[in-house]
């Protein structure tokens, strides 16, 4: 599953330009040393910076419904979503009992189309001419030839003892609703559990849970259960983190797989972008051999291990183009003429150089270093979008505003900083009047280095920038001779 990285979102947009938005900044007088920025300052910097349209693409993607819509979805309802009618179109209830004569009996057909109404872009409408109808059919069957690997049976036709319907081992996904050898009580996976990072405080282990793989995408690891919990729970991420047991006997067992299907990865797309093509592949992909077709949705699930011409004939990517194939055969799904099946051609993401890329977009923020001459103390008072994971995305409404609330205050002589709806008017000293013509100081303006200011019956110069400081202290401010 996810793996925390530090690379970039490739997409063929222009990658969103660096911004040094204005920014009223004003000490805060109900916390000294920290400083107030009006709401509508802070939207506006994360507006600019998320400008690109594949930002709303990707949230829009990621979009769920209610559990309570979710939980009433029974199979031929007229009631269900439109999504769930058209999964059920395409792949009705005789499919699934063809592809599941092995399965576990937590995979149900009830259980997948909650899955697939839990996500509204999952089997979703095009208003551009694409056809829905077959794009629905080909991720679905995508889904299967993965699961085929990861949660498959593995039995050879032939071996009639073990396989007496002799099924084809592109018919036996979703044997396994648990991974081999763990069983409900253990806590294993459990690696980082404790550690004093942010990992840990966003998504804090429960005492004596594991987090072991479970369900059809198999989801592993303390992250992985609790961002997958505020997908699901509006936020919640301690429901599966106290519960990872509900993603084995839920609909969560499905969701789960529909979930990462949906969700990009730092540098790579959404498996479901690659095949309805609303992502474009970059030239720095092309130039690695990445582009459309079954391959490169290998290379987003286990590019590393199983993509390059080092891995041509393992027996990992070798089991998943099979089944692919013998799927797309069956459901009559056809190799276009720009797509490979195969991944051996590709650089694996994870080995992808992305150092002076310029068509890069990240989707995680953390807080901006960089030094800015023209706001309190030089500091950005800003986040910034990075391609490593952080307790922030780009893609959560509110985020942004955590991240700059947040991470400021936490860091060792940063300012604490408040968002407020409106600031205060400036305050100015109206009972002192302006010496020799210079303006009186004000409290919420900046100065740099070479501006002077009449404060208390004199004339003072800043030596470098300054807002908020009395000239009265010195530090920027010297006292000039009259």
């Amino acid at each position: 599953m996810f793996k925390p990285t530090r690379c970039g979102w490739l997409v063929a947009a222009a990658c969103a330009l660096p911004v040094h938005a204005a920014m009223n900044i004003q000490p805060d007088p109900q916390n000294p040393g920290g400083y107030v920025i009006p709401q509508a300052d802070v939207q506006a910097v994360e507006q600019q910076k998320t400008a690109n349209p594949m930002y709303g693409i990707w949230a829009k993607a990621l979009e769920t419904r209610a559990n309570a819509v979710v939980d009433a979805i029974e199979p031929g309802l007229a009631s269900n979503p439109d999504n769930v009618k058209r999964a059920e179109r395409v792949f009705p209830a005789s499919e699934w009992e063809f592809l599941t004569q092995m399965a576990a009996p937590e995979y149900t057909y009830v259980r997948f189309l909650r899955a697939v109404g839990k996500f509204p872009a999952f089997c979703g409408d095009y208003s551009d001419g694409r056809n829905a109808d077959a794009i629905c059919k080909k991720s679905i069957v995508t889904m299967f030839a993965h699961f085929a690997q990861e949660t498959g049976g593995h039995i050879a036709k032939e071996n009639v003892s073990d396989n007496p319907l002799g099924l084809e081992e592109w018919q036996q996904a979703l044997v396994h609703v648990r991974e081999m050898g763990w069983s409900e009580g253990q806590t294993g996976y459990t690696t980082g559990c404790g550690q004093n990072d942010w990992q840990n405080k966003k998504w804090p282990c429960a005492s004596g849970q594991g987090y072991f793989g479970r369900g059809a995408k198999q989801l592993s690891y303390h992250f992985n259960y609790g961002a997958f919990s505020e997908a699901m729970y509006d936020g919640d991420a301690s429901v599966l983190l106290n519960n990872p047991g509900l993603v084995a006997d839920s609909w969560l067992n499905l969701a789960s797989a529909i979930w990462f299907f949906l969700t990009p990865q730092a540098p790579k797309p959404s498996m479901l972008h690659v095949i309805d093509r609303t992502w474009k592949p970059s030239q720095r992909e092309l130039d690695a051999g990445i582009g459309y077709g079954f391959g490169t949705t290998i290379n987003i699930i286990n590019g590393g291990i199983e993509c390059g011409a080092q891995n041509k004939d393992k027996g990992q990517p070798v089991n998943r183009i099979r089944y692919w194939e013998g799927l797309a055969a069956h459901y009559g799904i056809p190799l276009l003429a720009d797509e490979k099946n195969t991944c051996w051609q590709q650089t694996p993401y994870g080995s992808l150089n992305l150092n002076g890329a310029s068509d890069v977009l990240y989707t995680n923020w953390d807080g901006n270093w960089k030094y800015y001459a023209d706001r309190p103390g030089g500091y950005s008072f800003e986040c910034e979008l990075v391609g490593y994971q952080t307790a922030y995305s780009a893609l959560v409404k509110g985020d942004y505003e955590k991240c700059v609330t947040n991470f400021y205050g936490s860091h060792a002589g940063w300012p604490k900083v408040r968002l407020v709806d409106k600031l205060d008017p400036p305050t100015t000293e109206p009972s002192q009047p302006p010496v020799g013509g210079v303006p009186l100081w004000e409290a919420s303006k900046v100065y740099v280095g070479g501006d002077k200011a009449s404060y208390q019956g004199a004339v003072y110069q800043a030596k470098w920038w300054t807002q908020g400081d009395e000239p009265t202290k010195g530090g920027p401010w010297a006292l000039v001779p009259q």
